[in-house]
């Protein structure tokens, strides 16, 4: 169970999508402009990754891992499926994405107006892809580190993505240099919120 707590809590202050590897970027700095489209995206972004990896986790385990399909017959023990595992992550991930964008479409019109082009572009969001590729590389034991291990990440870019749409907001009438202004004050933003998401680099989860 801590260790299943420990890997929820590090998701989200160390091994964060947005400070520690940079993921999730084009939309981060794009849609980050008031809070409440960006706490919008965040939700959704936390929802896609809490379905997905686990979701992915079980079919690495059960259908393309080397020796996954021996449940199947003894036979195929040593079929390895590998090398789809971009194509059926990525698969996975746009079929929950399509679902997401006709749920919000119709309970939320407003949020779905306000986020555009960037809802549909969830599917190709690199920290939604990242989470699943990194859950393979971890070697999980459960569905349930995989799912904390989602969660967590998923909170983790919510987390970055409202922090700096708040700063954003703040920051709208003060007086920044016209060569620094709007994508440039962005980036040393982010620069100086990773620098401060590295202080937690000395708690032990």
């Amino acid at each position: 169970m801590m260790d299943t707590l420990g890997l929820f809590f590090r998701s989200i202050f160390i091994d964060n999508m947005v400070f520690a590897y940079f993921l999730g970027m084009c939309s981060f700095l794009a849609v980050s402009k008031n809070v409440k489209t960006s706490f919008g995206l965040g939700v959704a972004v936390t929802f896609v990754l809490i379905v997905t990896v686990p979701v992915n986790y079980l079919l690495d385990r059960y259908v393309l891992s080397e020796g996954a399909l021996a449940w199947i017959s003894p036979r195929f023990a040593d079929v390895s499926l590998d090398f789809l595992s971009f194509i059926l992550f990525i698969a996975i991930i746009a079929a929950i994405v399509q679902i997401l964008e006709m749920v919000i479409e119709k309970y939320s019109p407003a949020l779905y107006n306000s986020l555009g082009i960037f809802l549909p572009l969830i599917a190709v969001n690199c920290a939604i892809l990242g989470a699943s590729l990194f859950m393979q590389e971890k070697h999980f034991t459960s569905v349930g580190q995989s799912l904390a291990y989602g969660f967590g990440s998923g909170i983790g870019w919510l987390i970055a993505i409202v922090g700096i749409a708040a700063i954003r907001e703040k920051i709208r009438y003060s007086k920044i240099p016209r060569r620094l202004q709007g994508t440039g004050i962005a980036f040393i933003i982010t620069g100086l919120m990773g620098i401060a998401f590295m202080a937690f680099l000395g708690i032990s989860f």
